[in-house]
């Protein structure tokens, strides 16, 4: 909802009733902490109406110009209190509210892992589409795009709303020149370093289909972003599932290594120690190791456990099934040793979650990987990502000669899948196939 015209110099009264409109005087709310203290009061067929200003010199604008509306007899909005001239043309409709709009458009239809990977793109995709020499966005801008691009998200932060309202581009100035500024950004993270190939292609393709869709209801005449050449397409899609890079994962020595140097004088860093060997020693992914609950574990006193895998984190705080269903996962004394701690610790039972802040939020995966990336540093091993703890665990498994079926089993993959992921893993399987059929053959 942007600020009124400049009021025209001239009035001219029609035959609407003036008592249909009442518009105020300007109010000033004291207090150091309001933000918007100036506000515009004004009544519309008995319906009390009111917007607040940072500024007085805004304040009085708005209020000339619904003063002006008033004297001209124009029709005002039932719905928004304002003069129906004042209603933005579609191609006026700021980049974020129609972002808003096409995610509320799709969202019963989406999975809830859909539906985090679509706001999640949309929240890095809509602060770049900016005017030329806008500041820096707020600090809590991701945070407040997060919780308000959903449908009927809260307002969480003020000052990055007002940035979004200030400084985020209208569907119809969203020119080639812009996207293609916006599509190379896309491609890198934050520290200026660049994104995996599959992860920059998703908020791509996220992006695109958002803006696409203004095309197709004929708010923007032509695509300002076109899709990729045909031939890349078909190529990305015939791809088979990469393998994973087998060379760079640690060994278990290493793995020991860098799970003990976890812990530091941070109290949260004993969490992450646990999650950790939870994610390796279980091949566990991490959304399934934030929902694990105390009642999901079975822990003797001696020997090997096992860990029913029923859930995993879909959204911030929302337990969903697992992305390739439910299992048991057994897992060995070292594990065990360390959940029996944890859980006695801290008199954890039944649906109490593992691992939660001392807010009762769950981990935060940005804080996990910096208490890994100071791990791996401390313990000498290259850098590694917070998923490489479970790839790290089926490499483990395949070269100790576990048969795939098993491996298969535990990861929640098929054996194709499983092949097809780790066929580095089993580059050693060669010799002992040599060894098996020489003693077979003598």
């Amino acid at each position: 909802m942007g600020l009124p015209p400049n009021p025209l110099p001239e009035m001219t009264v029609t035959s609407r009733p003036l008592a249909d409109v009442a518009v105020y005087g300007l109010q000033r709310r004291k207090g150091d902490r309001i933000g918007r203290p100036w506000v515009v009061r004004w009544h519309v067929d008995g319906r009390q109406r009111s917007r607040s200003f940072r500024a007085r010199v805004e304040a009085e604008r708005y209020r000339t110009g619904l003063l002006v509306a008033q004297q001209a007899g124009e029709v005002f909005d039932p719905a928004t209190g304002e003069p129906e001239t004042w209603a933005p043309q579609p191609a006026d409709t700021p980049l974020h509210e129609w972002a808003r709009t096409w995610l509320a458009e799709q969202w019963d239809e989406w999975a809830p892992r859909t539906r985090v990977s679509q706001v999640e793109a949309l929240v890095r995709f809509v602060p770049l589409a900016v005017r030329l020499g806008a500041p820096e966005p707020p600090v809590e801008l991701r945070a407040h795009l997060k919780a308000w691009l959903r449908p009927g998200g809260p307002v969480v932060d003020a000052a990055a709303a007002e940035w979004l309202d200030s400084w985020v581009l209208p569907l119809g100035l969203l020119s080639r020149p812009v996207l293609a500024r916006v599509d190379q950004a896309l491609g890198r993270r934050d520290d200026g370093g660049p994104l995996a190939p599959a992860t920059a292609g998703r908020l791509r393709k996220i992006a695109r289909a958002c803006t696409r869709r203004a095309v197709d209801l004929a708010i923007l005449p032509v695509d300002p972003w076109p899709p990729p050449p045909r031939g890349r397409a078909h190529r990305k899609s015939a791809r088979t599932k990469r393998a994973v890079a087998i060379r760079r994962l640690p060994d278990p020595e290493t793995m020991v290594r860098i799970i003990e140097a976890i812990p530091n004088r941070q109290p949260a860093s004993l969490t992450y120690r646990a999650m950790t060997a939870v994610a390796y020693y279980a091949g566990l992914r991490p959304s399934e190791v934030v929902a694990l609950r105390a009642g999901s574990l079975d822990l003797p006193s001696s020997d090997w456990g096992r860990i029913h895998v029923t859930e995993a984190e879909v959204a911030a705080d929302e337990p969903g099934e697992p992305k390739t269903g439910a299992r048991e996962v057994p897992i060995p004394p070292q594990l065990v040793a360390i959940l029996r701690e944890w859980v006695g610790e801290r008199s954890l039972s039944g649906d109490d979650f593992l691992f939660r802040t001392r807010q009762g939020n769950p981990p935060s995966p940005s804080n996990w990987w910096r208490a890994l990336r100071r791990a791996t540093d401390l313990a000498g091993a290259p850098p590694m990502r917070i998923y490489d703890c479970r790839h790290a665990a089926a490499t483990t498994w395949l070269r100790a000669g576990v048969p795939l079926g098993e491996v298969a089993k535990r990861m929640g993959h098929s054996v194709e899948t499983l092949v097809s992921t780790y066929v580095g893993a089993l580059d050693t399987d060669e010799a002992l196939a040599n060894e098996r059929i020489t003693a077979a053959l003598t």
